[in-house]
This record gives structure tokens, sequence and C-alpha cells, in this order.
């Protein structure tokens, strides 16, 4: 059985201006158990991330600028704890970061050239990802992962808790939008904007092997308007470290599942996808299917299975959670009138912010915005439960 959602998005610098669309689900299990979690999300009071949903559209509010100054706030924020010496008191070594984010720390300037393909001197605009990658990991030894908290993150206080979590979220973003304004100089139609649609503190439920079989299904494939199951834990993929490490060595142990990195990559957790809730993704970018017209994603592919079959581990395996887990569709005509993905992008850029979500007769308003001078202590309030709550076994 499928259901239909609908969601509202609004102007942010004129509330009263509204847009809409609409997502039908598959009819798979998967699907069907996305829609009775996102059902009790809506249900609840819980939060709807606004900071970190839109990730690739070009043109937005949200700068690279903007979004290294608040990269940069959250380290101070990291650095002022440390000095209480509560991480030392617990038996924690000292955490400083002496990292300072501006555009050309994490992008290369339009002074290089904007190229693509093989050409490695084509730099302009690109991401400097050994400072990505610094940033993140960062983040991993802050936090941990979500069935090990650090004891950094442990023993830090509310607004610190919060600056370790916007690490992870402001990286993911430079990224996006790093790789979207320098696709729209140079190859516009390749674009990759995304909604990234998440609540704090959802609900997470225990993925079936009946879910994971979906991933041997679709891979790595992504299509225009495809809605996914949002991955919903920390820690890099296979393919994420495969892409930006270098293809490292890795070392597997007695599980299959249990892969590591060798020596020399930054990144330090590999996962795969334990849990799922009713968040979800959306592809806005035109579609990237293995043996399509993006030569490029079908080479990178097989580049990938090789790697992995040197190291004796089967790409088909569901347990890996190689790939995307598709749930529904968007109803790209009816909705906005058109199918070209960059008039999509154009008429939904000015409406980057989600207003209302509804489903089977079941709604939720989001009357508040990112950039609201209260949004931040509004994240730590609504946060504030989790937090106690991960203390109690200090």
């Amino acid at each position: 059985m499928t259901s239909k959602v609908k969601i509202v998005l609004r102007n942010p610098l004129n509330k009263s201006d509204t847009i809409d669309y609409t997502i039908e689900s598959f009819n798979h299990k998967l699907s069907c158990d996305w829609i009775e979690a996102l059902k009790k999300l809506l249900q609840s009071d819980k939060m709807l991330e606004k900071n970190y949903c839109f990730m690739g559209f070009p043109n937005t509010s949200r700068t690279l600028e903007y979004l290294c100054a608040q990269a940069n706030e959250s380290i101070k924020q990291i650095n002022l704890f440390n000095m209480t010496e509560t991480w030392t008191n617990a038996g924690l070594s000292p955490y400083v970061i002496e990292d300072y984010f501006v555009p050309d720390v994490v992008r290369f300037s339009d002074d290089y050239p904007i190229g693509f393909g093989n050409d490695h001197t084509a730099l302009g605009l690109s991401i400097k990802h050994t400072a990505m990658n610094q940033l993140h990991n960062h983040f991993e030894r802050l936090q941990g992962t979500v069935w090990g908290l650090s004891g950094y993150y442990k023993h830090a206080d509310y607004d610190t808790k919060y600056a370790i979590r916007q690490l992870n979220n402001l990286c993911h973003e430079m990224e996006t939008l790093i790789l979207s304004q320098r696709k729209q100089r140079s190859i516009p139609e390749w674009v990759r904007p995304s909604q990234i649609t998440t609540w704090l503190t959802a609900d997470r439920y225990d993925l079936l092997d009946e879910h994971r079989d979906l991933f041997s299904i679709n891979g790595y494939d992504r299509v225009f308007g495809g809605v996914y199951m949002h991955w919903t834990q920390i820690g890099k993929t296979l393919f994420e470290v495969f892409r930006d490490e270098g293809a490292p060595r890795l070392t597997i142990g007695d599980d299959p599942t249990d892969i590591r990195i060798g020596s020399g990559a930054t990144c330090e957790a590999i996962t795969s996808l334990k849990y799922y809730s009713g968040e979800f993704d959306i592809e806005w970018g035109n579609d990237v299917v293995y043996g399509g017209n993006q030569p490029w994603h079908t080479e990178e592919q097989d580049v990938f299975k090789h790697w992995l079959q040197k190291h004796e581990i089967d790409y088909n395996d569901p347990k890996l959670s190689l790939g995307y887990l598709p749930i529904g569709q968007v109803k790209i005509k009816e909705s906005f009138g058109v199918e070209n993905a960059q008039e999509v992008w154009k008429a939904m850029s000015p409406y980057l912010d989600i207003y209302k979500v509804e489903v089977d007769g079941i709604s939720q308003t989001y009357d508040y915005c990112w950039s609201d001078p209260e949004y931040k202590q509004m994240q730590i309030d609504m946060l504030r439960p989790g937090y106690d709550y991960q203390m109690r076994n200090i």
C-alpha cells in the first residue's frame, strides 16, 4: 500500500510565501515501515532540523563564509570548554582544535583552472579534502558512535555537545556547497542538490534483513526526485572511505562487516547501517545510475568493486550497506508543472525552508527557521533530555 506525503516549503525571507510538492511512497516493507515511523514523528513534539537540510543548492543564503564562521564558533566553544579542565578531571587527554576555517582553507580559489575528470590541474573551487577530513575526524573523536559515545561527548556541557554535533553537519554542508558551486560554473546540469530531512532525537528502529535486500537491488543508483532512507548514524561508509581516503588498505575481522582502515588514513570509523527512522533524503539532481549516460559513475563503481574484491569483500553482501535504500518518489510534473531538473531547482531555491509535512491526514507545522535568533537555543533545549540521559552512566 502506498501513501502520499505533502511537503510545504516556505520562503525564509517572506514567510507568507509558500510552495509544495508531493512524495508517493513505494509498496515494500521498508517504505511502509518508514511511513509509520514518519507519522509518529509528526505526532511528536520533536524538532525538524533546519540548519542541515537543503544541501548542494548553489544559490543559498547559507554561504560558505557563513558556514565557515559557524564552524569556527563551534570550535571556539569546544576549546573554551577544554579550558574548564572537565575532560582532564575525567581522565581524558586535553582536546584543543587549532584549525580555523575560511573559504580558502576548505576549497581552492577560482584563480586555479576549473574542470573535472582526470585533469588534476583543474583545482579551481574544488574541495580541499585534507581540511574537510580533519574537521570530520575531530567530530568522530569527540562524539564517538551512536552505540559507543566518547568520553569527551559524555562529559561535555549542553553548549559543547551542540558544538560537537555541528562539526559534522557543517563539514558535510560545506562539502556539498563547494561541489555544487564548482559544477554550476562548469557543468551546471550535474549540480547535485539534495534534501536531508531529519528530526532532533528521532526514534530509531532496527534495520531488518528484508530492508537490507534493497541495497543489492538499488546499489548506488540515485534518480531525480528519488526519496531514500536517511543514514541514521555516525561514521563513514565503505564507499566514502574509498572515495575520500584514496582507496586505502583495509583489514577484515572475523565478522565480514568488521572492516577497518590501515595506517595513514584520516577517517577512523567505517559503519554499516543498523537502523532506520521516519527521516528521509531526497535526490534533487539528475539521474546517476550504473550503465547510464554518466560514464564517470559506472567507471567509479567498477573501480570501487575491484577495490573490494582485492580485499575479498563481497560487494553484493547487503549487510555491508553498500548503496541507498529507495522508499519513494517525488511527483515532479504534478508538483512543479515542469520535468526539467534545473527548472525545478530554480523554482525551489527561494523556498529552502520546510514549513509543513503531512501524510495520511496526519500533519505537523514547523513555524521556525534556522535564521531566527533563538533557533540555536531551541535546538539545545530540544536535545537536552537526550544529553541528560547520556550522562546518567558517567
